[in-house]
């Protein structure tokens, strides 16, 4: 087991934990929680061995494996599937050791390696490494494509897969779900439910920690507080700690009115409908969960917009995609005041580009869209960051947005979303995601709009974040569409969900456990189409009636090429400066990873080496969003062009 003893542990001179204690059973799955920058990530660094304690005491067994997902990917030629099996160094370790024997026809050691890659399960890993990695989203055409023709957030997949994939006594994940969208966080969520060995997991889903965990250990003033149950039972516990506590309680009694209010506003309208019914119960919920918050440093609302104008938007047999490629069609939708609409369908089916779409960032292709004279939306998506001014500060973000307010006023309305004190007037380039997507939530929720579109608005954002963005939506008196992954974040403020699916935008008759369903329902059928394609093939291999003319065929990819090739010219361009930052970060982690560093003495060399490092990692969260909008339009393209030719095949 792992026992964490009156530990200390510092940071570049700042005291993240003092007289921490904990322990960790072995098959545990323990919940790390706690605000930004408490020490969680630090924690993991201690137990992979990176840092150590200043005092107390850290044990853990010796022999464990442990298993964490990397922060790099290499620009690799070798393949997806290769890259995951690497996860298992003893395999290759075996692999090589036997293609080595077989060179010096040496049958003794043949025999032994067969033995130990058997004992240790290696003659099924290709099987498991491609069910890895279908599960988190990967196609079999991906399978064979090599690392460096993959994205950012694919790569971090392939980094999840690896971890995975590595036998393991102790599994470290920290934020998993970050690159995921819901079909694999579903996925995710039940492949570790049956892990077997010690899990310790920081997440900000709480739907993803309550189906996972059975610990949580809070980090809070500077120290570990533990708790059995799971997220949903450490939120009870702790609210019942601060309900002990009289400062907090008048404080409590606010909050659980607020919430009260608004499930009473709900509670009748709610007809049989399971969405509705599923609604009601996370509104309900929310009153247990509030008092466990009410000591956070987030708290703002929605002003309500100047106008409201009906309908919004309306949309009739609407066409929308890239170029000439056709992602949507025949959308219908009207969008009012009042509407709160949750997106769902799988990966790639087109739930940004409806979002980009009513943003106006793409022009439909054919139909009818209206949107009305005082329409004025509220867009938020992780590329939307991009806009920020690295060089100037939240409060000069906030000045120019309304520069007849006074300073006190702005720091008073930046102090909600956690921008107090100094933070508030330094250049905002260092700034995490999680600090900046709240800064560009501020700027987003001062002018007032009446349409909101959330693409992802949880990504990188804690709990407590995400619960205060939870309570100010549910006051908002917009219209709402929100893309997410966040279950209880879609449950606790839509009202009707839609799914987009197969070029279609249609209403979804229930809740998010019959779209978990409906998704098993289109992987088994997905599955059972692959086998007779691949039956249909082998019958048909010796006849060449049917075979595409292969001029024709030359010709269409060349002139597809040559499509592709500006697309592709960037893509390449882009990659090469995220390889250069990510070298650049690595260089720099590694120096950060010395202990001598944090020492008095080195105050002056340690400040640039985390200022750089908080440079870097924004500039590469920058290129990561490129890098998605780039493959999702090289995708678009190729998915079009695959099915012509599998039509004229």
């Amino acid at each position: 087991m792992i026992v964490i003893k009156d530990l200390q542990l510092l940071r570049g001179g700042k005291e993240l934990l003092k007289d921490a204690n904990a322990t960790i059973y072995p098959a545990s799955k323990v919940g790390l929680v706690g605000a930004n920058g408490c020490g969680k990530s630090s924690l993991f660094a201690l137990i992979r061995g990176i840092l150590h304690q200043d005092s107390g005491d850290f044990s853990m067994p010796s022999q464990w494996q442990i298993a964490w997902v990397k922060q790099e990917t290499p620009s690799l030629d070798s393949s997806a599937i290769d890259y995951c099996i690497d996860g298992d160094v003893q395999y290759r370790e075996y692999e090589r050791k036997l293609k080595q024997a077989e060179l010096d026809d040496d049958g003794h050691l043949i025999a032994e390696m067969h033995n130990a890659i058997d004992n240790i399960n290696g003659y099924s890993i290709a099987a498991r490494a491609g069910e890895l990695l279908h599960g988190l989203g990967f196609s079999d055409a991906q399978l064979n494509l090599p690392v460096s023709s993959f994205s950012g957030g694919w790569r971090m997949r392939l980094n999840l897969a690896q971890a995975l994939l590595c036998r393991s006594d102790l599994l470290l994940l920290d934020e998993p779900t970050n690159h995921l969208d819901l079909d694999t966080v579903l996925w995710l969520e039940k492949w570790l439910q049956n892990y077997p060995g010690t899990l310790v997991l920081i997440s900000h889903d709480r739907d993803f920690l309550d189906n996972v965990v059975n610990q949580v250990i809070h980090i809070e003033q500077q120290t570990a507080f533990s708790y059995s149950g799971n997220y949903s039972a450490f939120e009870k516990l702790r609210s019942e700690k601060l309900a002990l506590q009289q400062s907090m309680h008048e404080k409590q009694i606010k909050e659980k009115a607020h919430m009260q209010s608004f499930v009473d506003r709900f509670r009748y309208k709610a007809s049989k409908a399971k969405q509705a019914q599923s609604r009601l119960k996370a509104l309900e919920k929310l009153e247990e969960i509030g008092p466990a918050h009410v000591d956070s440093q987030f708290s703002f609302k929605f002003f309500k917009p100047d106008q409201l104008p009906t309908p919004l938007i309306q949309m009739e047999k609407l066409s929308a995609g890239y170029g000439d490629v056709e992602i949507l069609k025949s959308i219908k939708m009207n969008l009012v005041p009042g509407s709160r609409i949750g997106l769902l369908g799988r990966n790639g089916a087109g739930k940004s580009t409806l979002i980009k779409l009513l943003a106006g960032e793409i022009k439909q292709q054919s139909g009818k869209l209206v949107t009305a004279g005082d329409l004025k939306i509220g867009y938020f998506a992780q590329h939307q960051l991009d806009s920020l001014r690295k060089q100037d500060t939240a409060l000069e973000h906030m000045v120019r947005l309304a520069p007849e307010k006074t300073e006190q006023e702005l720091r008073n309305y930046l102090g909600s979303f956690g921008f107090t004190g100094d933070m508030a007037t330094e250049a905002i380039a260092p700034f995490s995601g999680g600090e900046k997507a709240r800064l560009a939530l501020a700027i987003l929720t001062w002018q007032r709009p009446n349409l909101l579109l959330l693409d992802e608005p949880t990504n990188h954002l804690d709990l407590e974040m995400r619960l205060a963005l939870t309570l100010s939506l549910q006051n908002f008196t917009g219209a709402m569409v929100i893309v997410s992954h966040d279950r209880h974040l879609l449950r606790a403020t839509t009202d009707d969900f839609y799914l987009v699916d197969n070029k279609k935008v249609e209403p979804f008759e229930g809740d998010l456990d019959d779209y978990h369903a409906w998704l098993g329902e289109q992987q088994k059928e997905q599955r059972a189409a692959d086998k007779l394609a691949i039956s249909s093939q082998k019958a048909t291999s010796g006849s060449t009636s049917n075979k595409i003319d292969r001029k024709e065929l030359k010709r269409k990819q060349a002139q597809f090429r040559a499509t592709l090739q500006p697309l592709k010219k960037q893509f390449d361009k882009v990659d090469k400066q995220m390889e250069k930052q990510q070298g650049q970060l690595s260089d720099i982690e590694s120096q950060l990873a010395d202990p001598e560093l944090y020492q008095a003495e080195n105050k002056a060399k340690l400040a640039p080496l985390l200022r750089e490092q908080g440079e870097l990692k924004s500039t590469l969260e920058e290129l990561e969003m490129d890098w998605l909008d780039l493959q999702e339009q090289i995708d678009a393209k190729q998915q079009e062009f695959d099915k012509e030719c599998g039509n004229e095949t």
